[in-house]
């Protein structure tokens, strides 16, 4: 019996877009052309490339406040809880318009969705510079509200990397569009350092206008995959049917862990270095670039070998690397080897965590509705993101210059994360549970 999928079949049998893919042998038969396949593997990595950056862009635009938050809360004489609540607002919109963004690429597509999430970043990109440039906290935190549009861009991009990819790779391709993460080390990066050369509002419209370019770019290049057929069934009822799920709330816990880290982390790592090391913002961007680098580098490593062996063991390995360097980083290590060795290495087990946890979605959510539970599982990591930092604002001991209380609390988060998954979740699936 063949084994060639559906997508394969349709293009071995020329029905590609790009004309027939068959060829005539000598008496008179049809032949099936190799370069069909190559054809095939060049669609995919043309649209998961495309679709990796696209995720890359609006991560930046997302990620726009937290680098100049230590220069925002220096400018306007912020308080710790004031700079959390700055950083916190756009994760949280984020988070939770991932629900509706993921039940509406299972209806329009992932083509679409880009180019919408795209073109409806723009504006609030551009507000928050010009509120930014204003010195206005109160225009900051509305805007940042809209800010998180950016942030949904998730939870387009996970059915989208499914439909082009067989289950046999498609760790490795939600590893690879999750590297789009790399905005955030972008935005940590160059952010603070445009804003020197350039300005604050500049900056922000540069950002804008790339966000333009992506949505055109997205509008010429990227198709969606022969295998994506729309789901016209009501948002609600798709919702309601993702929640009933088991595999929803478990993935979804996981995610909230492995991911809220790094976006938590990612946003308010510039206000912990500077506070707790001295640096600059520049110098505390920087550090943070690297911490994003790291688990960005190490999200498709993470989804490569949950193609391998059962994702519960990379889950596991997260978890317990998470929980050892979180608990090393309550003592301060000293800057900078040490301090940045801890915390890359931290990066790098929540990155395979991340990598690992979708690869996991990807093996037990049902083909129609893969965008609905992604959609949940990634409001979840992003709300898992939104809590830390007002948790670590609220926490710090000014007194010693610590914030020992929000670091225990992501030791022992981890750690029950890792007895869950330990005790509660299959390496296998049984057939019952996959068939849910």
């Amino acid at each position: 019996m063949s084994t060639t999928s559906g997508q394969e079949a349709q293009y071995m049998h020329g029905e590609s877009d790009d004309g027939p893919e068959v060829r005539h042998g000598p008496g008179g038969g049809s032949v099936a052309v190799t370069d069909s396949a190559a054809g095939l593997g060049r669609r995919r990595g043309v649209n998961l490339a495309l679709a990796t950056w696209v995720s890359a862009i609006n991560f930046w635009a997302w990620n726009m406040i937290g680098p100049l938050s230590t220069t925002y809360a220096s400018d306007l004489a912020l308080s710790s809880a004031e700079t959390s609540m700055l950083v916190a607002t756009p994760i949280l919109v984020g988070s939770l318009g991932r629900i509706g963004v993921g039940a509406l690429t299972d209806r329009f597509g992932g083509r679409v969705m880009f180019i919408a999430i795209c073109l409806a970043s723009i504006a609030p990109v551009l507000a928050v510079g010009a509120a930014g440039a204003a010195g206005s906290y109160p225009l900051l935190l509305i805007f940042g509200f809209f800010l998180g549009i950016a942030g949904t861009v998730f939870a387009v991009g996970i059915p989208f990397a499914n439909n082009w990819f067989e289950p046999s790779r498609r760790g490795f391709a939600t590893g690879v569009f999750g590297a789009g993460m790399v905005g955030t080390a972008l935005s940590a990066f160059f952010t603070p350092r445009f804003v020197n050369w350039f300005g604050v509002f500049p900056t922000h419209a540069v950002v804008a206008v790339a966000l333009a370019a992506t949505a055109i770019v997205c509008l010429l290049v990227m198709r969606d995959s022969a295998e994506f057929h729309p789901n016209t069934d009501p948002v609600g009822p798709k919702l309601l049917a993702a929640l009933k799920l088991r595999v929803t709330w478990e993935m979804a816990f996981l995610y909230a862990v492995v991911f809220g880290g790094f976006v938590a982390f990612s946003n308010y790592l510039p206000t912990y270095i500077k506070t707790i090391y001295g640096f600059s913002a520049v110098d505390a961007g920087a550090r943070t670039a690297a911490f994003a680098l790291a688990a960005v580098i190490a999200r498709p490593i993470g989804g490569a070998l949950a193609d391998r062996i059962p994702p519960k063991y990379v889950v596991l390995a997260s978890f317990a690397g998470t929980a050892a360097m979180a608990g090393v980083a309550i003592v301060q290590p000293p800057p900078d080897v040490w301090s940045a060795t801890t915390f890359i290495l931290l990066a790098v087990f929540l990155g395979i965590g991340t990598g690992g946890v979708f690869a996991w979605v990807a093996r037990r959510a049902p083909a129609r509705s893969v965008g609905s539970i992604t959609g949940v599982v990634a409001a979840a990591g992003g709300l898992g993101g939104y809590f830390p930092p007002l948790v670590m604002g609220a926490t710090y001991n000014s007194a010693d210059n610590d914030y020992t209380v929000g670091l225990l609390l992501l030791v022992v988060t981890a750690i029950v994360a890792l007895i869950f998954t330990a005790t509660r979740l299959h390496a296998r699936e049984p057939v019952s549970a996959a068939k849910s």
